[in-house]
């Protein structure tokens, strides 16, 4: 079910994105580069789309960014010769944080996301370009991600794509392996890993979201089809639901 074509794939991506760019009449794009997967396939697809010289990668480290990350995000920009900025945002999170009570890590983690954001939008809108937004299609799906943090960009490339499809892309475009099988994490607080924290991988995550989103089986359907139990079905089932609200827009009171 998750096969595909990913020549054509990565295409359609990439004539996605220049399109954008150019109907927008924007000078470039922004993205932010944390050294993982999606950023990384993102970024090669722009660069592939656009030519580097329109692209500028952000590089916004904390204390909780491993230091493989970020020589990672350094190194796979400067091989596909892009151009990189680093900003370490510790004293802008430390200067909210001194003005705010204090708060547990799922918080905290939230507000350094959307503290990101606020940098690509703030250096975007200073040299006329578009964010682009490195989620992908699991990712949405079961809300992993920051409302207003890394869920806001001006274009989406990956999201019509699950976890375990972006890194068979991932190769086919050639990204360093030591990236690819790198555990998913957005590293907001120390020690953090996306499957433990959902407790679920996505090899097992992607196929169950595959079955209900596209194919609209029901949970007793794809347990069936995917030959596993059926309370894994209805976990992924109930992450969804929950996350709705984070995939619409917010509800709007009429008066009329």
């Amino acid at each position: 079910m998750l096969r595909k074509d990913f020549s054509k794939v990565s295409s359609k991506i990439q004539r996605f994105i220049s399109d954008h760019l150019t109907s927008s009449r924007a000078k470039g794009l922004v993205i932010g580069l944390s050294g993982g997967l999606d950023s990384a396939v993102a970024l090669q697809l722009c660069a592939n789309a656009v030519g580097t010289g329109k692209i500028s990668a952000l590089i916004l480290p904390t204390t909780s960014t491993p230091d493989g990350d970020v020589s990672d995000a350094i190194s796979h920009a400067s091989s596909l010769g892009v151009k990189y900025q680093i900003i370490n945002i510790d004293p802008l999170v430390e200067s909210y944080s001194k003005a705010l009570p204090a708060a547990d890590d799922k918080t905290r983690g939230n507000l350094t996301a959307r503290i990101r954001m606020s940098i690509l939008y703030y250096l975007a809108a200073s040299w006329n370009s578009l964010v682009i937004g490195t989620s992908d299609k699991s990712e949405i799906w079961i809300g992993y991600f920051t409302k207003y943090g890394d869920g806001g960009s001006d274009l989406m490339p990956l999201a019509d794509l699950y976890k375990t499809q972006v890194r068979e892309l991932a190769k086919h475009l050639a990204v360093p392996r030591g990236i690819i099988e790198k555990k998913s994490s957005p590293h907001l607080w120390p020690g953090q890993l996306a499957e433990e924290e959902l407790g679920m991988d996505y090899n097992t995550m992607d196929p169950i979201l595959c079955c209900l989103i596209d194919k609209k089986m029901k949970p007793q359907q794809a347990a069936k089809k995917l030959r596993i139990s059926l309370k894994k079905v209805k976990k992924v089932e109930s992450i969804v639901k929950a996350s709705t609200h984070k995939r619409n827009m917010p509800p709007t009171a009429r008066t009329t």
